[in-house]
C-alpha cells in the first residue's frame, strides 16, 4: 500500500489533520495504538481569555474563527453537535484579579470577550464577578470515534504499536507493508520518547478530571475559579483540571480526585456529589507554550505536528491548515510554532 502521508497518532492532532489532508484529496494512512490518550479524556474547552492576568490567548482572533467554522463544517458533515459554545462565568480570587480585570474592561480589544457581572445567587466573590463569551468546549471523544469510523470506512486506518526501528526511510518511507512519501508523528507525549523529534523541549504535564452527578441544576455557564466546571447534562458535570509535571502516568489518585471534589462543592456549594468516573493522562505541554510542527533537520521526510497541550481544540484546526499549505505548496511555516526555533539550541545533530 503506497499513500502520501503516514500519520501516527488519533488523538485531536492526528485526526485533524487527516481530515485536513482527505479533503485537499491526499492519499492517506492512520496507525493508533488504540490506548487512550490525552484528547480523548480531555474537556476540550475553549477559553479566549485565561490565567490570573486575564490575558487574552495568542491569535485569538484567527484561531477561533477557524475552530468554529471547522467543528461546524464536521457537525454537518456527521449530522451531531461536537462543538457546545456556552458563556463561562469566572469567580475573581484575589484582589490582584479584580485589577486586572478592571484593566482588561478598559481595553477595547477585550471587549467582545468580557463582561462584568454584579454576584448573586450562590455565586458570591469578594472579588467579583466577570462573564467571558466566546467560550465554549469540545465533545472530543465523540468526535474522535466518528472519525475513527470515517477512516476505516476510507480504508486508511489501522491499529498498531509502532516500532520506530521498523521504519526505513529513504527516498519514500517503509513501514511494514506501507510505502509513504512523508511520516506525521502526532503520538502526544510519547514523542519524548521518538528518537528523530525526542530532543525538542517537551514540558509534559500530567492532568485529572472528574465526572460528577449533581443532585440540582446548575446556570447554563462554565465556571471557573481556577478549577473549570462544565455542565454537560442535567445533574451531570464534569471538572478539572489537575496540573502536575512530577508524576507522569495515566494512573488517578486520591489526592487529584479530592482536590477536584473541593473545587466543585466550592462552586456548587454542594456537598452532595457523587463521582461517575475518573481519568488521567498526559498533556504534550511544551517550554515555550508554543505548538511543536515542522520538518526534521536532518530528514525532512519526518515531520512532527504536536505540543498543543491544554489548548487543543482551540489550535489545532488552523494550525492543521497551516501545516498542509507546507506540505502540499510549499508555504512557510508560522515562525511561532516551526521547530527550527529550537534547532540551535537544542538539536545536537
Amino acid at each position: 500500500m503506497t499513500v502520501d502521508f503516514l500519520i501516527i497518532g488519533q488523538g485531536l492532532a492526528g485526526s485533524l489533520l487527516a481530515w485536513e489532508l482527505l479533503q485537499r484529496g491526499c492519499k492517506v494512512l492512520i496507525v493508533d495504538n488504540n490506548q487512550e490518550n490525552a484528547s480523548q479524556i480531555a474537556a476540550g474547552l475553549i477559553n479566549p481569555v485565561t490565567g490570573m492576568r486575564l490575558v487574552k490567548a495568542s491569535e485569538i482572533d484567527t484561531l477561533l474563527p477557524v475552530a468554529t467554522r471547522c467543528y461546524a463544517e464536521l457537525t454537518e458533515y456527521f449530522q451531531q453537535p461536537f462543538y457546545i459554545e456556552k458563556p463561562m462565568l469566572r469567580i475573581l480570587r484575589s484582589q490582584n484579579e479584580a485589577s486586572y480585570l478592571k484593566q482588561r474592561l478598559a481595553d477595547r480589544n477585550y471587549q467582545d470577550y468580557l463582561t462584568a457581572i454584579e454576584p448573586s445567587g450562590s455565586f458570591l466573590s469578594s472579588f467579583g464577578l466577570v462573564q467571558q463569551k466566546h467560550t465554549g468546549y469540545l465533545l472530543t471523544q465523540p468526535l474522535l470515534t466518528c472519525l475513527k469510523s470515517f477512516f476505516i470506512a476510507k480504508n486508511c486506518y489501522r491499529t498498531a504499536v509502532i516500532d520506530y526501528a521498523d521504519i526505513k526511510l529513504g527516498t519514500m518511507q517503509n513501514w511494514l507493508n506501507i510505502t509513504a512519501k512523508q511520516i506525521v508523528f502526532c503520538e502526544g507525549h510519547q514523542a519524548t520518547q521518538n528518537p528523530w523529534f525526542s530532543w525538542l523541549p517537551f514540558k509534559p504535564v500530567k492532568g485529572e478530571i472528574l465526572t460528577l452527578s449533581h443532585p440540582t441544576t446548575l446556570p447554563e455557564n462554565i465556571l471557573n475559579n481556577g478549577h473549570w466546571l462544565i455542565p454537560t447534562a442535567e445533574q451531570q458535570i464534569r471538572v478539572g483540571a489537575t496540573f502536575d509535571r512530577d508524576n507522569l502516568n495515566t494512573l488517578p489518585t486520591e489526592q487529584g480526585k479530592n482536590e477536584l471534589l473541593a473545587a466543585a462543592r466550592t462552586l456548587t456549594s454542594e456537598t452532595s456529589i457523587d463521582v461517575i468516573d475518573h481519568k488521567a493522562n498526559i498533556r504534550p505541554c511544551t517550554a515555550d507554550r508554543k505548538p511543536f510542527i515542522g520538518r526534521h533537520p536532518e530528514y525532512p521526510q519526518l515531520i512532527i505536528f504536536n505540543g498543543f497541550g491544554a489548548k487543543g481544540s482551540l489550535q489545532i484546526p488552523w494550525h492543521s491548515q497551516q501545516l498542509a499549505e507546507h506540505l502540499l505548496a510549499s508555504h512557510a511555516l508560522p515562525h511561532s510554532c516551526d521547530i527550527k526555533r529550537h534547532e540551535n539550541t537544542h538539536y545536537a545533530g
